[in-house]
């Protein structure tokens, strides 16, 4: 393959960062990805940030809201990476992790795990990497939904996104391309100009 598999996923429905960027965007997140204390969803982007710091908000788990929608199992997969996270190196965890202490903001003291597998251990290398591929390649290539474009496999469509970027530079938004200017303004510095300034 050109580009490694890479699954880089929250074990919610989507991630903070995400719902930042509809912020920037001052656009709603949609219904779903957040629920609010009353167990029901909530799309007001910027509250909800301030929410999730104090608890009057959550992220919703893979799999939605419920057990209809397989929620436990979204549910299963964070408390395993958080066991694995904190338990496991005697560090923060769950609220703890909000960024605010006694009504004051505090240092994210966030843990980290990681697994290394020996893979010849197992298998020869080349052996999986060739099995690894065709598996990959078939789920590309399989029966995709009639208003799909095409079926992506994890790390391929940030590596087109790289490919396409690396050159150009990534987008940003006109919200976003304000508040760079406003603190570049508040900073001071005149000298520079973005490619996006008129």
């Amino acid at each position: 393959e050109e580009f490694p598999f890479v699954l880089d996923c929250a074990t919610s429905i989507t991630q903070r960062g995400k719902i930042e960027f509809y912020d920037r965007a001052d656009k709603e997140i949609p219904p779903g990805w957040v629920i609010g204390e009353d167990g029901k969803t909530r799309t007001d982007t910027h509250q909800i940030l301030k929410d999730l710091k104090t608890g009057k908000a959550a992220l919703a788990p893979l799999g939605g809201i419920g057990e209809e929608t397989a929620g436990y199992k979204g549910y299963g997969y964070a408390a395993v990476v958080e066991i694995l996270s904190a338990a496991l190196q005697n560090g923060k965890y769950l609220k703890m992790l909000s960024g605010v202490e006694d009504g004051k903001p505090v240092p994210i003291n966030l843990g980290h795990f990681f697994i290394a597998i020996n893979i010849s251990s197992f298998i020869e290398l080349e052996l999986f990497k060739k099995i690894s591929g065709d598996i990959l390649r078939s789920l590309r290539f399989s029966k995709k939904a009639p208003e799909a474009e095409r079926i992506y496999t994890a790390g391929e469509k940030e590596y087109l996104a790289w490919l396409e970027r690396k050159d150009k530079g990534a987008p940003i938004n006109q919200n976003l391309q304000q508040q760079i200017i406003a603190l570049k303004e508040e900073l001071g510095l005149t000298q520079y100009k973005f490619p996006f300034e008129k």
